[in-house]
């Protein structure tokens, strides 16, 4: 934790970086965000290219509220900030949460009291915060995306409660920023006046001209695009609740704008348990989001639950560690914490290989992950761990994976546990997959029962698959050491899988040298 009495705020540019050596010994590494509405600490789990999250909690404070009209933090908010980090800095303490980095934002940057308030919080807690500029707070939070999505192309929207941040994205970099006074406590003034329309569509018009790109996929970073989000869900009745890389169109998004303008806060909130603090904001943001959808036209948009505080770890990860892929680096951790053999996962892959090469990239990432995955939750109880298997892959906080890509990967799982996916109240949620790709889910989770089945979850396979499609044949080639392990169990899966390729099954035993 930084916390010498001659400490002054320093860019975050300036922040100390360690060395990967150095970072993988950390226990915990901490994050401090006071924003505008809300303060929180996030402690991860380490610094691995998919952290997990340790401890997560937040206040909402709304230090932002009355800014623009005062020139002052709010009086009761600054207290409730102040009595919070007291809290989290005991917490990191005890946690062994050090370094713990701080990134303050909009309402303290612009708060005549704002250093005043620095001060304070440095005699009570140690904790220098460092007070980010509007354009550093934007590249935060694109680098936050870029922690969840390597290979995210276009414009990364974040919206506090006292400003929104625009920054361009593609290729593992972060391009041009800005900064804007459109959040939602800073709007409240002109919605009593009436013309929060009018202020809202001047300045995002003011935005369109510095960013005069044009940008396939917006990215929403915030507390109130989630929560717009989650309301989405609500209005179409989307089966899978994870606000991480939920997809959603511009039409039907504007639908949901009107929507939410057409409703009261109270039904907003009993619909998705947010709090009074974070759902009054909400209908003032989505007026944003509909002019910012109006004016930059994209084709696409997605949430993102990565932004400032994953940008902060990101900031500290050297280029070769940035470049690994966040859904394959999260399951090799989740099989080294929870599989019966660790490492087996490696070994299932590239049995299972031949069965899967005329798939695209994306498609056999998806299968590594699954086989990686596959035994993680096997102390679950048998009568229930088909089930366990799809929540763990469709719920986990995963990094790098979208939606239909959960649900794949939740389907196989499913088949590798049970052989027929009928009775498990997943229907509507596998819905979200095209036939092809539940036929291919169904294809991975018996290939992945029959290979378990067939080593004994060993470390080795002492048996090569081969199939040939247009004869029609799924060939086992067996070593004759361990010929005698294809028993009846396995001559039932190598048949099941067979027949879900519409292959007939060859057995052979390879010579001796």
């Amino acid at each position: 934790m930084t916390s010498s009495k001659n400490s002054k705020n320093r860019r975050l540019s300036e922040l100390p970086h360690f060395s990967y050596t150095a970072k993988r010994k950390l226990e915990r590494l901490g994050v401090v965000d006071v924003g505008s509405n809300s303060v929180r600490l996030v402690v991860f789990d380490g610094a691995a290219r998919s952290p997990a999250y340790f401890f997560n909690e937040k206040i909402l404070c709304g230090l932002g509220e009355g800014v623009a009209e005062t020139g002052k933090l709010n009086p009761r908010g600054r207290d409730r900030a102040l009595v919070a980090l007291k809290r989290f800095a005991l917490l990191a303490k005890g946690m062994g949460a050090e370094p713990l980095y701080s990134v303050a934002t909009a309402a303290v940057r612009e708060a005549d009291d704002g250093p005043q308030f620095c001060e304070e919080v440095r005699k009570a807690t140690g904790l220098v915060l460092n007070v980010a500029s509007g354009k550093e707070e934007a590249r935060l939070s694109a680098q936050g995306v870029l922690l969840g999505w390597p290979g995210a192309r276009g414009l990364m929207c974040d919206i506090g409660g006292s400003s929104m941040e625009l920054a361009e994205i593609a290729k593992g970099e972060v391009g041009q920023c800005v900064t804007s006074p459109l959040g939602p406590l800073k709007l409240a003034p002109f919605l009593e006046s009436g013309t929060l329309d009018d202020e809202i569509a001047r300045q995002v018009a003011l935005l369109r001209a510095k960013m005069d790109g044009q940008y396939k996929t917006l990215f929403l970073v915030g507390g109130s695009w989630r929560a717009i989000a989650r309301l989405d869900m609500e209005r179409r009745n989307y089966p899978l609740k994870v606000l991480h890389e939920y997809a959603m169109q511009p039409a039907e998004l504007i639908e949901t704008t009107d929507w939410i303008a057409s409703q009261q806060v109270a039904e907003l909130r009993a619909m998705t348990g947010s709090s009074p603090e974070r759902m009054r904001l909400v209908p003032i943001a989505a007026q944003v989001l509909k002019e910012l959808i109006r004016q930059f036209e994209p084709e696409h948009i997605a949430t993102s639950s990565y932004g400032i505080r994953e940008g902060l770890l990101y900031q500290q990860m050297p280029k070769s560690l940035r470049k690994r892929d966040p859904l394959i680096e999260a399951c090799i951790h989740m099989e080294r914490a929870s599989a019966r053999m660790p490492g087996f996962g490696k070994v299932l892959f590239e049995f299972l290989a031949p069965l899967f090469k005329r798939e695209s990239r994306e498609r056999k990432r998806l299968v590594r992950a699954a086989c990686l995955l596959h035994d993680v939750t096997w102390r679950a109880h048998p009568d229930y761990r088909a089930e366990v298997c799809f929540d763990n892959a469709t719920r986990a906080n995963l990094g790098g994976l979208d939606h239909r890509g959960r649900v794949f990967l939740g389907s196989a799982l499913l088949h590798r546990y049970k052989n027929s996916a009928s009775g498990s109240n997943f229907d509507d949620v596998i819905a979200l997959l095209d036939d092809k790709d539940r036929q291919l889910a169904e294809v991975l989770g018996k290939a992945m029962r029959f290979g378990a089945m067939l080593s004994g979850a060993t470390d080795n396979m002492s048996c090569t698959l081969k199939i040939d499609r247009r004869a029609g044949s799924l060939e086992l080639i067996l070593q004759p050491k361990s010929r005698d392990l294809f028993g009846e169990v396995v001559l039932a899966r190598f048949e099941s899988l067979a027949k879900a390729l519409g292959c007939q099954t060859k057995l052979t035993v390879a010579q001796d040298a």
